[in-house]
């Protein structure tokens, strides 16, 4: 059973200039295997953590760094704890899909939770 789906889009280069202009933004946003990545895959897992808090109705007090987006031979996958987990474990979420995407400037994730 499908408990919420979320989507998000980022522009790519405005959110670069957000990370070059306010220090310590990539690291309150990203776990550490995620902060060396491009600026392309840095938009395109904000997108997909974003379209997780959009899942979760955006719930107060969120630590982004609960919330990572890692690769396994499968793809994308998202990894909860904390804060995020809380939230999902309160909603009954049991599993997570994610799709994921940059081209033409933009980057963009699509995220469905199910029980």
């Amino acid at each position: 059973m499908i408990v919420g789906i979320g989507v998000d889009v980022v522009d790519i280069e405005r959110f670069e200039r957000q990370l070059e202009r306010t220090p310590g933004l990539r690291d309150r946003l990203f776990v550490p295997a995620e902060r060396e990545l491009h600026v392309r895959s840095l938009a395109a897992r904000f997108a997909a953590k974003e379209a997780v808090a959009k899942v979760l109705g955006a719930p107060a007090g969120m630590n982004w760094q609960d919330c990572w987006i890692g690769l396994d031979e499968n793809g994308p996958t998202i990894k909860v704890q904390g804060t995020v987990l809380a939230v999902a474990n309160a909603k009954g979420v049991k599993t997570w899909h994610l799709s994921m995407s940059h081209d033409g400037g933009i980057a963009t994730a699509m995220v469905v939770a199910e029980r």
